[in-house]
């Protein structure tokens, strides 16, 4: 049988795989879905309509599934998703998707994720994303798989956070990210190539070299985004084995919206 605590409050319509773990004090409301494996710390409280994967390891005295902070939220049946395998260290807060946008809050797979971290409304997180205690993500904000993201770090309404990027301490992101940088500051500047996290990835010396000329493109020949953007395609042709990097950059920064930083 599920081994919930004889204090917790668990509402009769809330779904709950057997496997599932609840601690002292903590409420589970009646959209709830919890899946294999899962253990649920004491004095937590996941409301709306939240379902959350497999094996996850969620610590006490976190608010999952609360309405967001957005005043034009109506009480929609919006959702927060949450798949396998996360940690979630203690008093985070992980808000519902509003109308506005797709309607859902998703948290991917295989993240670290500490204390105090806050992710609004309508966030878009990947997988083997690191969040440093205080990460703030304003509504909107997209993040990368493989992103580490450093303590006391704000995200602006709808910025993007590529994959395999770094942002250090305590930064102000206010433009978009491109994939693979590192970036810290406030103002926000792109430092170099996240060479440590791409090699823990097992990322090829042939891969390695094209993002670096991806970084020089961009960062340290003068070069205006679209001149940038053209050489950048020319990568895959010249290097075939960074050839879905190359794409992925330049998929990236056609897409921004807000500006990359630079």
């Amino acid at each position: 049988m599920t081994a919930i605590h004889a204090t917790a409050v668990v509402d009769p319509q809330a779904q709950l795989h057997p496997s599932v773990t609840v601690g002292p004090y903590t409420v589970i409301g009646p959209h709830v879905k919890v899946g294999a494996g899962t253990t649920i710390g004491p004095h937590c409280a996941i409301e709306g309509h939240t379902t959350i994967g497999t094996d996850n390891r969620i610590f006490q005295f976190n608010s999952l599934g609360a309405v967001p902070q957005d005043k034009k939220y109506a009480g929609e049946p919006t959702e927060l998703v949450i798949g396998d395998r996360n940690i979630i260290r203690e008093f985070c807060t992980f808000n519902l998707g509003t109308v506005q946008d797709v309607g859902v809050t998703r948290i991917g797979d295989d993240n670290w994720v500490m204390a105090y971290v806050h992710i609004a409304h309508d966030c878009q997180l990947g997988n083997q994303i690191t969040m440093a205690n205080n990460t703030t993500l304003a509504g909107h904000v997209q993040v990368g798989d493989w992103a580490t993201i450093g303590g006391l770090t704000g995200v602006l309404q709808r910025m993007r956070i590529g994959a395999h990027t770094m942002v250090g301490f305590a930064s102000h992101v206010a433009k978009d990210i491109p994939p693979f940088m590192v970036v810290d500051g406030n103002p926000l500047a792109v430092r170099a190539v996240n060479l440590v996290g791409l090699k823990r990835c097992d990322f090829s010396d042939a891969r390695l070299r094209a993002i670096r000329e991806m970084h020089k493109f961009l960062y340290r020949q003068g070069k205006t985004l679209e001149e940038a953007r053209t050489a950048i395609q020319a990568l895959a042709a010249a290097v075939p084995e960074a050839a879905a990097d190359v794409v992925l950059m330049d998929n990236f920064l056609a897409s921004s919206v807000s500006g990359i930083a630079r």
